[in-house]
Parts: structure tokens; sequence; C-alpha cells
């Protein structure tokens, strides 16, 4: 088992397999003209496959794929078809464009969740969002997604004065449709103009949510990152990810490998360790892996407090959150 010294044990990596993505959403790629990585400096599907092994051999359970977005690159389909062999459960965070193409493959590589991330129910604003006028193809294939029977969860960042109006028609989706609506506070990464004013937080979720319906606390389940509620009479389900406002680090069980092969303990560390390049020189990267989750900080990656409107932005030391992985 992977522990840290403060006896968490790390059973959950996520895998972000590129930064390249055919939206631009502002708060994740700032720049239209962004620099992506060149396909040499990312895993090769050989080797996150023998990089993926290890960390199973080692007690991971669960595997996420994100990106960027994870189904541009052009070798998904046999990545997916690598992992889909491994004896974890597999899933994918996703922008739902490409669903469609992929379909096969997805179920194929037996994966039954598929996070997809929509911050807006309104085509308009999607495009303000994301600057891509594809909204219809997304609701598509998010239907497409359950009516193959595949769990669907939609991440929605909320920000106020941008979508915290659309809170209630999000949790609507829920009462027909058994789908689990995921709403993420705004967090702050390099270059995407992060300031605590338009994070809206879990409690002002919940109040909004309650002025219309009578919700339903759901038992967390180990490592949940979410805090997860029903409403009587509705399918699906709703669930706050607070990490601004009520962070949730004392049962983190998660690692994460950048595309380009760089090991992170955590979502806000500054320090990252470079698997690909030791595994590229033929080293045991088994080492780097123990060193890296036992230096994990107890909260927030070490950089700021759970005290979010006190957080100054200029001296957080992290990647985008395009090139980290969501």
């Amino acid at each position: 088992m992977i522990k840290d010294t403060f006896g968490r044990i790390h059973n959950y990596l996520r895998i972000s397999l590129t930064d390249n993505c055919n939206l631009r959403c502002f708060y994740c790629m700032p720049e239209e003209k962004y620099a992506f990585a060149p396909a040499a400096k990312l895993m090769q599907v050989q080797e996150i496959e023998t990089i993926v092994k290890l960390f199973v051999d080692h007690g991971v359970k669960k595997i996420r794929l994100t990106g960027g977005e994870p189904l541009v690159r052009k070798d998904a389909p046999k990545i997916l078809k690598s992992l889909g062999k491994l004896n974890v459960e597999l899933a994918i965070t996703t922008n739902g464009i490409r669903v469609n193409e992929m379909l096969i493959e997805l179920l194929e590589a037996n994966i039954k969740t598929v996070n997809v991330s929509l911050d807006t129910l309104q085509r308009e604003k999607f495009l303000k969002i994301t600057r891509r006028d594809l909204f219809d193809r997304v609701r598509k294939n998010i239907d497409l997604l359950l009516e193959n029977n595949v769990r669907v969860k939609i991440n929605v960042v909320i920000m106020k004065g941008l979508n915290d109006d659309e809170i209630l028609s999000f949790i609507q989706l829920t009462k027909n449709h058994n789908l689990e609506v995921r709403f993420i506070e705004f967090m702050p990464f390099t270059g995407n103009l992060w300031t605590s004013n338009q994070v809206y937080t879990l409690h002002e979720i919940l109040l909004k949510v309650s002025s219309r319906y009578d919700i339903i606390p759901v038992e967390p389940l180990p490592n949940d990152t979410s805090s997860k509620y029903r409403i009587d009479g509705h399918s699906g389900a709703f669930a706050v990810i607070s990490t601004m406002s009520q962070p949730f680090c004392d049962t983190c069980n998660r690692m994460r490998l950048t595309a380009d092969g760089k090991l992170k303990n955590c979502l806000f560390s500054k320090d990252e360790t470079d698997l690909l390049g030791a595994l590229r020189n033929g080293e045991d990267i088994l080492p780097l892996i123990t060193q890296t989750m036992m230096s994990k900080a107890k909260a927030l990656g070490g950089q700021f407090s759970g005290v979010f409107e006190d957080i100054d932005v200029s001296k957080l030391e992290n990647r985008s959150m395009i090139t980290i992985g969501g």
C-alpha cells in the first residue's frame, strides 16, 4: 500500500492523458493560442501501462483518466483497451464532445462511470465559457451514455455571477434522470484569474437548493471528496465538492499523474516527481512514488489554509489546471 506520514492510504490514481483540449474554457485554459506539450514528451501507451501496473501492484483500486480532454488523443482507444484489462475500477472525465465517436471503446473498457464537465445548460453561455459552439453535441452525448446504462456525473464549476443562477436548473435534471450533478467550488490555479469573491460555497448552494426542495443528506463513503444529497421523488442526486470552504483532506486517497509523467501528491502541491523521465532512464520508479507520497502535506498542498478569502494567488506555486489534469 502507498501511504503518507498521516496514515492515509492512497489507492486512487488520476491520470491525465494530454493537456490538449477541443474547448477553451477560460478558467482552465485562458489562452486561445496555447502551446500544448509535444507528443514525444507525453507518456506513451506502453509507458502508461507499465507505470499503472506498478501502482496497481501496490494497492491502487481505482483509476480515472482526465485531461485536457482525454478522448482527443489519437491513441485513446489503445489506452482504453490496455487499462480496461486491469483489475481496477476505470472511470473517465470528459467534456463529452467525442463520446459518440468513442462509445464502443468506452463500453469495451468496462467504464461504468463517466464524468461530463458541463457548466451551463444555456447554449449561449456555453459558447461564452468554452469559446466553442458544441452545446447540443454534449447534451446528446449525455443522453447517449444514459441510454447505454453508463453512470453519469455532471461536473459543474459554480462561479458567482456566471452560472449560480442555474443551480436549480441543474437540480431539475436529477428529477427524471438517474445521474448525479456535482457542483464544484471554483479553485485557484495558474492563469485562471481566480478571486475569492467568485467562490460560491457549499453553504450557499445548499441554501439555494433548499429554497425549493427538501434536501436529504446521503451517508458518505470512505474517501468521498463530495457531500452528497438526495431529493425525495428525484431519480438522481446532487453533490458539492467544497474544496475551498470545507476541504476534505483528512481522508484523501488520491494521487495525480500528469500527461508528461510527473507525479503530484496533491492537486495543489507545488512539487512534483518525474516518473516518466526516470522510467525512460531505466530507473526503478517505486522509491520515487513512495518518497513523493511520504512528503504529502496534511492539507491543500501546504500552500494555503482553509480560509479561502485569505488566499494570495500571487504566492501560489502550481501549474494551470489543464496541465495538471482534472
